[in-house]
């Protein structure tokens, strides 16, 4: 008995629904997922993270998950409450681990429903299209890296991408876990804080990532990052 092929749809159909449901979620969830929710169910979260860690924990990074594999809105939410909960550490970890997951789950989708396409395409193309695939191949670390580096950079953008020019899953992931974690632990440590500014009755001053103290060594790591392209360019390449 012979296999039937896919259909395109069949393809894009994990991508299709990601993006219903990003759009769906983007109108219903963004009352839901506040800095305003979180203060108001912060002693009901506690108390039930005390009496049940480890399920708090996989309830936790499932939504997480959830979150960043539908593009949902709240993810900076979410990093915040994961400091919240369970202190910097080991939130960061838990923090930057669904994210991994939640990246690698709507890149799967991407690559699944459109990458292959688009890469066999810019395999067979010439000229200027060529010459960016042929940069991309011999700068991707590079450009991973960048692209995770620097905050200006939506986050599903720094996941779509990747898929769609052909880069490899194991190194999407590798380079999607290590990328994150510097902007990861800076808003899980403000999420550690949050008790203390709901006492106070302030709103967390998520602006922190571009104070001097906090860019800077950011941004050394994204000109480390672009540091091989800029040689590459430099010798002619």
């Amino acid at each position: 008995m012979t296999d039937v092929p896919k259909s395109g749809f069949a393809k894009r159909l994990p991508l299709i629904a990601i993006l219903a449901v990003a759009v769906i979620g983007a109108f219903t969830l963004r009352d839901y997922l506040t800095f305003e929710t979180l203060r108001d169910n912060r002693e009901s979260l506690l108390a039930f993270r005390d009496a049940n860690y480890a399920a708090t924990v996989g309830i936790f990074i499932l939504a997480y998950v959830v979150i960043v594999a539908f593009s949902l809105p709240g993810a900076t939410i979410a990093t915040l409450t994961g400091g919240f909960l369970f202190a910097t550490f080991p939130g960061a970890l838990f923090n930057v681990t669904a994210a991994t997951i939640g990246a690698i789950l709507i890149f799967m989708a991407a690559r699944w429903g459109l990458g292959e396409k688009l890469a066999a395409k810019m395999e067979g193309s010439e000229g200027a299209v060529k010459k960016i695939k042929d940069g991309i191949d011999e700068n991707q670390w590079s450009m991973l890296f960048l692209i995770r580096l620097v905050p200006a950079v939506p986050f599903f953008v720094a996941n779509l991408v990747p898929a769609l020019v052909g880069v490899p899953l194991r190194r999407f992931a590798i380079s999607t876990f290590i990328g994150i974690i510097p902007g990861g632990v800076v808003y899980t440590s403000v999420g550690a804080g949050l008790g203390e500014v709901f006492e106070r009755g302030e709103t967390p001053n998520l602006g922190i990532i571009f104070e001097p103290q906090i860019l800077f060594p950011i941004l050394g790591l994204c000109l480390l990052a672009a540091l091989p392209i800029a040689i590459k360019a430099i010798r002619g390449k």
